[in-house]
């Protein structure tokens, strides 16, 4: 089997080049995945979503890790962190039991995919969040199977917002096992519902407005409602809505948090601005952002990691060395190889050479 050091060295040389890792990159779920490993019980409701197949990402690394190790060489990558495709839409499941079987069954999955090269393919499982006992037994499972960190919805089921204590059996595990949570877009009870639906200017407004303010609320709610405070060692991967918006928005957050009207009206439980919560345990992915490249050299060199999105349409690749030279040449050496490899190398654990 190819190594990590014998990709590197077959792609580039080391005077000219530095180890690439995905932070955000995709599996394409095989069509039959849940109506095939899902119990008898399930038979008549196991998800099934062939319109979500888009040819343009339907290259065989999506499901077979051998093909992937390849498709990685032709882009320059050494890792990525995999995320479900046809998966996300499962996070809308009301079933709490369904939804369960349903994430199992793809934890299994992911886990077997990436025994082919677990220092290369790093599978993230998916967690219910409807049930406390049963989402701390699926991570405890996950992370003896080798799998890292966790995705949950980003935008929760009415009935369990983020400012309630409902999840924090959860973030506690989650804490203890290192094991970082993921909110990705296209997750829960969101625009992405009726994604397909959409018609007319609706089909761009959701696709970024929406989309911005529900990454936005999410993360204001968890730590304005002091999930960060009460569990300071956890740490929260906001995946797939970009860099950008984050430092002006986190900026607002902490200029009305300092006025004193805001606090009379509506105490809080915070010791720290909440920029400090996010520069201490807040981490996000980005791909094709150059504003938010640009915005590097003002915040993010410590919390931001580079990602390409394969095998999806808007992905970088085969091109993601170009882009990263697009976008962030500015920066210092050092910051750049933080963000194009050291934080989640650090965030995950990954035992990937350098380059030497």
């Amino acid at each position: 089997m190819t190594t990590t050091q014998d990709f590197v060295s077959s792609r580039v040389t080391p005077a000219t080049a530095e180890i690439l890792i995905s932070s955000d990159s995709h599996i394409i779920e095989p069509l039959d995945l849940w109506t095939s490993r899902l119990p008898a019980k399930f038979k008549d409701t196991a998800p099934y979503y062939p319109e979500m197949r888009n040819v343009s990402m339907d290259k065989p690394g999506g499901h077979d890790p051998n093909e992937r190790l390849k498709e990685m060489l032709t882009d320059g990558v050494s890792a990525e962190v995999l995320y479900p495709t046809l998966g996300l839409r499962t996070f809308a499941l009301e079933d709490p039991a369904l939804q369960e079987a349903t994430f199992r069954a793809y934890n299994d999955w992911i886990a077997e995919y990436c025994q082919v090269s677990p220092n290369r393919l790093v599978g993230v499982p998916m967690i219910s969040m409807f049930n406390m006992d049963v989402a701390v037994k699926e991570l405890e499972r996950c992370a003896k199977a080798g799998l890292k960190g966790a995705i949950i919805w980003q935008s929760p089921h009415p009935d369990l917002p983020f400012d309630s204590t409902h999840y924090d059996p959860f973030w506690k595990a989650a804490q203890e096992l290192d094991m970082p949570v993921s909110i990705h877009i296209l997750t829960g009870f969101n625009y992405s519902v009726d994604l397909l639906g959409r018609t007319g200017l609706d089909v761009y407004r959701s696709s970024v407005n929406q989309k911005l303010i529900e990454a936005a609320d999410t993360l204001f709610y968890i730590v304005f409602s002091g999930v960060l405070e009460r569990f300071p060692k956890l740490k929260i991967v906001v995946v797939e809505n970009e860099i950008g918006w984050i430092p002006f928005v986190v900026s607002q957050w902490d200029k009305y948090y300092q006025r004193p009207n805001s606090r009379k009206r509506a105490p809080l439980t915070l010791t720290m601005l909440p920029s400090e919560y996010i520069n201490r345990q807040v981490f996000a992915t980005f791909f094709n952002d150059p504003p938010g490249g640009y915005m590097l050299g003002y915040w993010g060199e410590d919390n931001c990691m580079w990602s390409n999105d394969y095998p999806h349409p808007n992905s970088t690749w085969p091109h993601s060395r170009e882009v990263i030279a697009r976008d962030l040449s500015h920066l210092t050496p050092e910051a750049k190889a933080k963000i194009v490899r050291g934080t989640v190398t650090n965030l995950y654990g990954l035992k990937i050479p350098e380059i030497s």
